[in-house]
């Protein structure tokens, strides 16, 4: 089942941050940024920035739709752009399909451009429940996970000193992108957004019963670059990892 309305970020929206969205085929981001920072331009420059790089990782995927289509660790070529040969890096680290790290690998070039072109000091971008956010103070993340009685109730506590970083979820039962798993929502940080894009698929792909949970939860914990991992299935739970858990009302 595909959850299109993007109901949590609402809880973004009053936190002094000066808030946006861009649109581009998959692409949704909900873009925040210090107040100091911000200029009227930004949402114009951030769309054009967004289908340019949409439009040459489009044109690379035509001609080599074996990469758009792998599970497991493929290599991009030589003419590819940047962003896909990164992807390529992380999912020979976590085992899976390149494709898994693309919300992240978004998120983190649209963030990089506002700091290049804005001198921006704080960002966050969130791209479908995928964040990358440098930002100077504590930051309470809830998770979504759907029908899940927990979903929005539970969440991570990320002291300033943990960013930048990616907060990146997934799950097998909301929204369109590919899960081999069930889970209403494996949530996962890692200084490397695209690590934790990918890190998040993969592990949400490992989690089909409620019993699935603490297995997973325990395989994370001899994996270093994740810092914190929060999964959801049904009523339940399992956390592990440097951050506090969240209740939220």
């Amino acid at each position: 089942m595909e959850y299109k309305e993007r109901s949590y970020r609402s809880r973004f929206s009053d936190d002094g941050r000066r808030w946006f969205c861009v649109k581009f085929l998959e692409s949704d981001l909900w873009i925040g940024v210090d107040s100091g920072s911000y200029r009227a331009s930004m949402e114009e420059d951030v769309y054009a920035f967004l289908v340019d790089l949409r439009r040459r990782m489009d044109a690379y995927l035509l001609m080599d739709p074996q990469y758009k289509a792998a599970l497991t660790p493929y290599d991009a070529g030589l003419e590819a752009p940047n962003i896909l040969k990164e992807m390529s890096r992380i999912s020979h680290k976590t085992g899976i399909g390149p494709m898994s790290a693309v919300a992240g690998a978004v998120a983190l070039r649209v963030a990089d451009f506002l700091k290049e072109k804005f001198g921006v000091e704080e960002v966050i971008v969130e791209n479908g429940g995928d964040i990358y956010a440098s930002v100077a103070e504590d930051m309470d993340i809830s998770v979504f996970a759907g029908q899940s009685p927990l979903s929005e109730k539970v969440g991570l506590h990320i002291p300033a000193a943990a960013f930048p970083c990616g907060i990146c979820t997934s799950s097998g039962t909301v929204g369109p992108s590919l899960s081999l798993g069930s889970a209403d929502a494996m949530m996962i940080v890692c200084q490397d957004v695209l690590l934790a894009d990918s890190y998040a698929t993969a592990m949400a792909n490992r989690i089909k019963t409620v019993s699935d949970l603490q297995p997973v939860i325990e395989s994370i914990q001899s994996i270093p670059e994740i810092l914190g991992a929060l999964a959801v299935k049904d009523d339940r739970l399992a956390v592990t990892g440097q951050y506090e858990l969240r209740l939220f009302h």
